[in-house]
């Protein structure tokens, strides 16, 4: 995909990965021009945050879960929603949204 397929203003929206359910498979890295994912290993904080279904496949992927790097680069363009096989991603207003 190109930049042109997300002509919205950067910094509306911020997506939000539900941890619990991201297997870090990195089809939102793939699909977003703007390149406001990357793949990235949890730290322990993050991992204590999960329920045990969360912890249990952090665990089978490694540790590693899509993490959102650039969230203000952000188009809201919504390429990385159906993307994400897992549902784990969804697009909230940039002052609504919590920490990714």
């Amino acid at each position: 995909m190109s930049a042109a397929s997300c002509p919205g203003a950067a910094g509306r929206v911020v997506p939000v990965i539900d941890r619990n359910r991201c297997e870090a498979k990195a089809a939102c890295v793939a699909v977003c021009p703007y390149h406001v994912f990357e793949i990235q290993r949890l730290a322990p904080e993050q991992r204590a945050g999960l329920s045990l279904v969360g912890r249990l496949k952090a665990f089978v992927h490694g540790g590693k879960q899509a993490v959102v790097v650039h969230g203000d680069d952000c188009h809201a363009c919504g390429l990385c929603v159906p993307a994400c096989p897992e549902g784990a991603i969804r697009l909230e207003p940039q002052s609504a949204a919590p920490p990714a």
